[in-house]
């Protein structure tokens, strides 16, 4: 993976990292991305899931899609995912921050035209989402196959940024009397809501009982 300014690390750069295994893991751990582009000028940014696949994001809509449709014709684009682990509670209001986990990918993407590879590429979104959920559900037929739009994001270069700890107060407000420390935050699943029209004897499989573990 190439890196130049677009990456570099300027503001706290101790929190940062180019380390692929670092990268993967984040991209790994989030689903929701947001994908930057411009469209004559004008800048959009759009939230969509993802799968991963070593140096390849995947990302599918319908074939309407606007941001697919611009994506395939190779426009610069930018991918960023966030996870945010903790609010940092300060004895300052300056000082008050968040943990957190985050990379920003940048490159380019192509369509994906043939049915298997589309449809592998569905998979490998569908199996990031929600492990195991692609074995246990009717797989799209040619179609929706043509119904939907499938692109292969190649990341060119990225960057992650992790802050971790608790928050870090001026010295002299150590002896304030203000509660400081974090609050933990992350997703949480609850219980499992049937379809209304679910057919007799159908049980949650597990894999969405398995989704509050990842």
């Amino acid at each position: 993976m190439k890196l130049t300014k677009r990456t570099e690390l300027r503001r706290l750069p101790k929190r940062g990292s180019h380390d692929s295994k670092t990268i993967h893991a984040i991209l790994d751990a989030g689903f929701l991305a947001h994908v930057g582009f411009q469209v004559d000028g004008q800048p959009f940014v759009i939230p969509t899931l993802y799968g991963r696949k070593e140096e390849y994001l995947y990302l599918h809509g319908s074939a309407a899609n606007r941001m697919l449709g611009e994506l395939q014709r190779g426009v610069p684009a930018c991918v960023t995912v966030t996870l945010l682990d903790a609010l940092v509670l300060a004895r300052s209001a300056f000082h008050h921050s968040m943990n957190y986990r985050s990379v920003v990918a940048f490159g380019t993407a192509r369509n994906i035209e043939e049915p298997a590879k589309k449809e592998q590429a569905l998979r490998t979104i569908s199996e990031h989402l929600i492990a195991g959920r692609w074995g246990e559900v009717r797989k799209p037929n040619l179609k929706e196959l043509n119904a939907t739009a499938v692109v292969e994001f190649t990341i060119e270069e990225a960057s992650a940024k992790i802050r971790e700890g608790p928050p870090l107060d001026d010295q002299e407000d150590y002896n304030l009397p203000v509660w400081a420390g974090i609050l933990p935050v992350g997703l949480e699943t609850k219980t499992p809501i049937p379809d209304p029209r679910l057919a007799s004897g159908a049980q949650v499989p597990e894999s969405i009982l398995r989704f509050g573990q990842r």
